[in-house]
């Protein structure tokens, strides 16, 4: 039974998905979605009590990948240098990961600019991803590892870029390969915060 639950709400998931990225959130239906996969109104409103829930549920899922790869760097030993370039290669693989889905990244802040509680769910992981990196590079600048500077612009600079690559990413797909320079960048961003004798 909890096997055909997750399944269905796997299917409820994925036609937002879709639907959300194609139509919009504005044009797209609770009815639709159901439609698109296959359910009833009343399993939808048994897993999300409602499409606002449903969209949060999908930044949720947009994000889980990300969220595991930061939660396992805070858990790294070794110099911040090293643990700060390890999370680099992630960029590649949200790039990979996100094909087809991007455009939802570009949904959910439209969505965060209309919807003061779709902002707050928009803005908190982003909020926690600066405070987090902000907490390793003053470490590493306390370590003496980095040049003297302000942690919290130099975390809201990595953030900044990545997301910058990702909207590159939806403007110009076959312009390039955005994740491998979104990962080279953040390493030169990086590399260029250590501490010069």
């Amino acid at each position: 039974m909890q096997q055909r639950s997750l399944e269905t709400r796997g299917r409820i998931l994925s036609a937002a998905v879709q639907l959300f990225a194609t139509q919009g959130y504005n044009a797209t239906g609770v009815a639709e979605i159901c439609s698109d996969a296959g359910v009833s109104k009343g399993a939808f409103y048994h897993h999300f009590s409602s499409k606002q829930m449903l969209f949060a549920a999908v930044l949720e899922e947009w994000l889980a990948g990300l969220d595991k790869e930061i939660e396992h760097l805070g858990r790294l030993s070794g110099s911040v240098m090293e643990r700060l370039l390890s999370i680099t290669p992630v960029m590649a693989s949200v790039f990979s990961q996100a094909q087809g889905q991007l455009p939802m990244f570009l949904e959910f802040w439209v969505q965060a600019m209309r919807n003061p509680e779709i902002e707050a769910l928009v803005l908190a992981p982003y909020r926690r991803y600066r405070q987090f990196f902000a907490n390793i590079i003053q470490q590493g600048i306390v370590q003496g590892e980095f040049a003297d500077m302000d942690a919290d612009m130099a975390a809201g600079t990595m953030v900044s870029l990545a997301v910058g690559y990702i909207i590159q990413g939806l403007g110009d797909p076959e312009g390039a390969d955005w994740g491998e320079q979104a990962q080279r960048s953040l390493e030169n961003l990086i590399r260029g915060w250590e501490r010069r004798a």
